[in-house]
């Protein structure tokens, strides 16, 4: 979905060639990647940030993204699909040594600079899953960045809508039920997406652990507990997020498990690849742009592009042109600081390669996703179920075996040890605390009901310090 298009209206031509060449380049992407060596020992890492542009008076959503990003005048840096969102990318770095220090100051930059921009606008950047000022009024279609890929985007998941219910029920805490007329809905979540490469050999096993991993990571990291003032879950990017879209896969499927927007159907079993076989044969296309430009697999990566896995496959491209596919991890949120999300990023990192060795598939698929939307709801309060059979509060679990997990794992893909104490000490700390972003949110709104103008204004002091959310007041 990063890339733009040239029109919005699709004939039934356009859409019989487009399923044609999915069809092949899928085809030929399994087999290339099949016949690929195993010889590949890259490890990289790199990040996409999506924060919020604010007014520096009201704190309320600034819709000022395209002066924003042509003053900022960066490669790295492009429009969301709300006109106060912004994403950041980071340019990969090598998986060792001092990584995680680095990933900090890459951010620090970019942040510090996207901050210089924005004031010069009467703005300021968020660092949040949702904006707690965020109102309905803000996501209309008025508000949507000015981009045919978005455009498109809500033209063809509202025609297949058409004559269906479309809206949010989401229970939590409180009960929010939210009526919609386009995807805007889905502006309202700002994430921090991982991207992990690793040698070809290892992308399966790395899949599966982030599959088993996202529940513990998600209850540690949970920062959006707020939409429009009601309290709901500790994460609700995920329910906001699935029901924004919230479409199924064909006909017989529409309204059962596979989705567009969802936690997936299942362990990988011979390889990642079979992503790209479930895409091809249960999702039907949404945007069936042709592209004739010579690029490789561009209508695979467009159709995976608009099918959201909280984990899922990348297709990517080396400098001699050779294909490798990567690990997109999008269940974290933005936030709550710099040093708290490159201390998330080292838990995923590490967590992953420790398991990556373990058995992972002994625990059913269906109590990992189970797990993953109990941590989601309840943060840190969450009981999930674990390899050894029994079940488990997360914290607890965290604690006595996760961080030391780890540890381990980062330790093994050869992290600097004071790089990765530095940055688990942090996540220790929070455990210790039981204070992540969400916890933090709503003890400031239990001191100050209603005040989420107040809410917003002490977030923004705490990130431009980057003090980590364990020692917030």
């Amino acid at each position: 979905m990063g890339q733009e298009i040239d029109h919005v209206i699709f004939t039934a031509a356009e859409r019989t060639e487009f399923a044609r060449r999915l069809a092949e380049e899928t085809e030929a992407l399994i087999e290339e990647c099949t016949l690929s060596g195993t010889a590949d020992d890259t490890r990289l890492l790199g990040l996409e940030l999506e924060t919020c542009l604010v007014d520096r008076e009201t704190l309320r959503p600034a819709m000022c993204n395209q002066v924003f990003l042509s003053r900022l005048d960066s490669p790295l840096a492009s429009a969301e699909l709300a006109r106060h969102n912004a994403e950041f990318n980071f340019a990969p770095l090598p998986v060792a040594d001092a990584m995680l220090g680095r990933l900090h100051a890459a951010l620090r930059h970019q942040y510090t600079e996207a901050r210089r921009v924005a004031a010069e606008l009467g703005s300021d950047i968020a660092l949040c899953g949702i904006l707690p000022t965020l109102e309905p009024a803000a996501l209309t279609l008025a508000n949507i960045s000015p981009l045919n890929r978005y455009l498109a985007l809500n033209r063809q998941v509202m025609q297949a809508h058409r004559g269906t219910a479309f809206g949010l029920e989401i229970k939590g805490r409180d009960h929010l039920v939210q009526p919609l007329d386009s995807v805007m809905m889905e502006a309202a979540t700002t994430s921090l997406q991982i991207h992990l490469r690793l040698p070809a050999h290892e992308m399966r096993t790395a899949y599966n652990a982030a599959q088993l991993v996202s529940a513990p990571l998600m209850a540690l990291c949970a920062n959006s507990p707020l939409l429009f003032g009601h309290d709901l879950w500790a994460e609700t990017r995920i329910p906001l997020f699935e029901q924004s879209v919230g479409l199924g896969g064909f006909a017989a499927a529409a309204h059962g498990p596979v989705r567009r927007v969802s936690f997936g159907s299942g362990y990988a079993k011979r390889s990642m690849l079979e992503c790209f076989e479930e895409n091809l044969a249960h999702y039907p296309v949404l945007l069936p742009i042709l592209d004739d430009s010579g690029a490789r697999y561009p209508h695979l990566r467009l159709h995976n592009g608009t099918i959201w896995r909280w984990n899922r496959p990348i297709v990517g491209f080396d400098e001699d042109g050779g294909v490798h596919l990567r690990l997109e991890h999008r269940t974290l949120p933005s936030g709550p600081s710099l040093i708290d999300m490159v201390a998330n990023t080292a838990l995923f990192v590490g967590l992953v390669r420790h398991y990556m060795d373990q058995d992972v598939e002994a625990l059913e698929f269906a109590r990992v996703r189970s797990n993953f939307y109990e941590a989601a709801r309840y943060g840190l309060n969450a009981r999930i179920d674990w390899l050894d059979g029994l079940r488990h509060p997360v914290c607890r679990l965290l604690k006595r075996t996760l961080l030391p997990a780890a540890a381990n794992g980062l330790g093994r893909l050869g992290i600097d040890p004071d790089d990765r104490d530095r940055y688990l000490d942090v996540l220790e700390r929070r455990l210790d605390s039981r204070q992540n972003g969400a916890v933090w949110q709503r003890r400031f709104v239990a001191r100050y009901p209603g005040d989420l103008v107040a809410l917003t204004a002490a977030m923004l002091e705490q990130q431009v310090s980057d003090t980590p959310v364990h020692l917030w007041e």
